[in-house]
């Protein structure tokens, strides 16, 4: 179960899960700081029956995404389909920059965390699974990998989110 600390992130939490947004092995097993779920900077779960088109990315054990850029629409909810095609497991977390890097601090003091919130998704190697988002300011949602060591290694991306309604 995700791990919440305060009325605000239960309230957060609350609304994420009945959107159904992700789907996610496992959970925390410990809290870390700042979850951007709800968090309007990047937008906010989607609804899988209102995504406009699916994206596939891959994790690979070289330590990238497939693709690691991505183009979006204000207003567009996109599900993206995850794939571990790796050895490894990999895990795919959207949020802000600075939120990345303090989750990646957390994530080396408890090795082995994983996820259940709805911009956030861990797959053993050889697992699928989805993050349904709805992007609703324009501006960069950067997303990474933080297991200990892969963010380092270059496992990052980006989606460029163009000003204006998607049609």
């Amino acid at each position: 179960m995700t791990c919440l600390t305060t009325p605000r992130r239960a309230l957060l939490a609350a609304l994420a899960l009945c959107g159904g947004a992700a789907l996610a092995a496992g959970s925390h097993d410990g809290h870390h700081g700042a979850h951007p779920a709800g968090d309007s900077a990047i937008g906010q779960p989607g609804v899988a029956a209102q995504a406009g088109r699916s994206v596939r990315i891959d994790m690979s054990d070289a330590m990238r995404f497939s693709p690691a850029r991505i183009d979006a629409r204000q207003g567009e909810t996109v599900r993206f389909v995850v794939r571990n095609t790796g050895q490894v497991p990999h895990e795919l977390s959207l949020g802000t920059l600075q939120d990345l890097l303090a989750h990646r601090e957390q994530m080396a003091r408890q090795p082995g965390m994983t996820h259940a919130e709805p911009n956030q998704i861990t797959l053993a190697p050889g697992q699928q699974g989805e993050i349904v988002w709805r992007f609703t300011r324009a501006g960069t949602v950067h997303f990474a990998c933080l297991i200990p060591g892969h963010y380092e290694a270059g496992m990052k991306g980006q989606i460029r989110v163009a000003a204006g309604k998607h049609h």
